[in-house]
């Protein structure tokens, strides 16, 4: 039986189980706003034990803590100007996404989007991270509120009624009395533990998972993105389909073009393509053409897993291998797809840059990525080589830890980015408004800014949300 049917099963039996426990403690409910919050002292103890007993390690840390506060409120004021470009000039690209920019992170997201790019998210997943991700930043919260001497009033957890009783957030409540006395410093040090706690979550939690990668995965295949290709001068091309051509034009060259895979002779080389690739390429004065390759004829897909039964377990094992065979050679070929492997009899033909030299034509496209978020992408695997198949020792538990070890870096990130927006429901906003009254010495300035800012942000969401929806128009 599919692990998903379990899954269900594990969030029905938590929603009865959370059901029974909040109408057996509805005496420790309160409606706010939007949450129900239920109310308890769990833990308070244990969060004054830590703010007072280690005083030195938390004044150092406050720095810390502001400092990254700082750097993650402009990288997520980055990060949204970046979004809003991309829904306002790249429809193509929303609409291929198809997620709503407002969208809470439920569980089964990537299967309901069919989000390839992202790993399966099931409930079992979205309850442990829930509870290392949001008990961890309101916990940091509150240590640094009881190093500051602001007291604790309650802990507990809250959940919107719509998704009761599953959708759940932990939270700190703080007298805000006391908490609004404190010096600037000390409340920017209270506000920004939470989103510190999260990097810690997210430095922990990357290291878990190189480490947990590296014992439990192993090199089994090569993955190929790409077959080598040519950017020609459509004035090049001589030859389509057999029919001689002398300088032609895009729409002379176009009009030979047939509904399949089309020859395409440019100065000797002979190159393919079909017809609607051409017809989705930008200029009509160069063409983007794939050489004639065996693995494009036999429309090769997969990781390479093994060539005549002999393991590929990356590039170099894959050009060892060509180089023992001979133009004309027969190989098998076994690729796995990610469901099912396939199998392949393949003709090898001559390289077309080097003579003598056996050719299967597969390519490698440049992943080098930029900007913040491209970076971060590459940090993220650069513990693994990107044109290589890993393979669990341990089976689908293996790829299963793996998945749950991504998504707690993922959304630790995500969480310490969003917390830090400059916005009155976020701790970001409070934030924001302390640093504008401490540049500025004017509070009643900082809360017009502050005012402002949310009321910005809240309009270009609305924006993203209306773009979003004429995207798939």
């Amino acid at each position: 039986m599919s692990f998903i049917f379990y899954d269900i099963g594990l969030l029905i039996a938590f929603a009865i189980f959370v059901s029974i426990f909040l109408y057996r403690g509805k005496q420790n409910i309160k409606k706010e706003g939007w949450l129900l919050l239920y109310k308890t002292s769990w833990g308070i103890k244990l969060i004054d034990y830590i703010g007072n007993k280690y005083k030195r390690t938390l004044k150092f840390f406050s720095y810390v803590s502001i400092g990254i506060g700082y750097c993650l409120m402009a990288t997520m004021i980055y990060f949204f100007y970046t979004i809003i470009k991309i829904y306002l000039f790249r429809p193509d690209v929303v609409s291929a996404v198809k997620v709503p920019p407002i969208m809470p992170l439920i569980p089964y997201l990537p299967q309901m989007f069919h989000l390839n790019f992202l790993p399966p998210f099931y409930f079992f997943y979205w309850i442990v991270i829930l509870a290392v991700i949001a008990i961890t930043h309101e916990f940091a919260h509150g240590i640094f509120a009881a190093y500051n001497k602001v007291r604790i009033k309650k802990t507990g957890f809250g959940f919107f009624p719509f998704f009761l009783p599953v959708f759940l957030a932990a939270f700190v409540e703080l007298d805000e009395e006391q908490m609004a006395k404190k010096s600037k410093f000390g409340q920017l040090a209270v506000l920004s533990a939470g989103t510190f706690a999260n990097v810690i979550t997210a430095i922990i939690g990357f290291a878990t998972l190189w480490l947990f990668f590296s014992m439990a995965f192993a090199p089994a295949g090569v993955v190929f993105d790409t077959y080598p290709y040519a950017v020609v001068g459509v004035g090049d091309i001589s030859m389509v389909n057999g029919i001689p051509l002398d300088n032609p034009s895009y729409s002379e060259a176009m009009a030979l073009m047939n509904g399949g895979l089309n020859e395409i002779g440019v100065s000797g080389f002979y190159f393919v393509a079909e017809t609607d690739f051409l017809k989705g390429q930008n200029s009509e004065e160069y063409m983007m053409l794939f050489y004639d390759s065996p693995a494009l004829r036999n429309n090769l897909e997969g990781a390479i897993l093994s060539i005549d039964g002999v393991a590929m377990t990356g590039i170099e094992s894959l050009k060892y291998e060509l180089e023992q065979k001979s133009p004309g050679d027969v190989v098998e070929i076994i690729t796995f797809d990610g469901e099912k492997n396939l199998e392949y009899q393949i003709e090898l033909t001559e390289h077309p840059g080097e003579e003598g030299y056996a050719w299967l034509g597969v390519g490698f496209s440049d992943k080098t990525r930029t900007g913040i978020a491209g970076k971060l992408y590459m940090l993220m695997a650069s513990f693994k080589d990107s044109n290589v198949y890993y393979q669990s020792k341990i089976g689908n538990v293996g790829l299963f830890i793996y998945n749950l070890l991504w998504w707690v870096v993922l959304i630790s990130v995500s969480v310490a980015l969003v917390n830090m927006l400059p916005v009155g429901i976020f701790d970001g906003g409070r934030f924001f408004y302390l640093t504008i009254w401490g540049i500025t010495g004017k509070e009643k300035f900082a809360k017009k800014v502050f005012g402002f800012m949310t009321y910005l942000f809240l309009f270009l969401l609305l924006v993203l949300m209306v773009f979003w929806a004429l995207s798939f128009f």
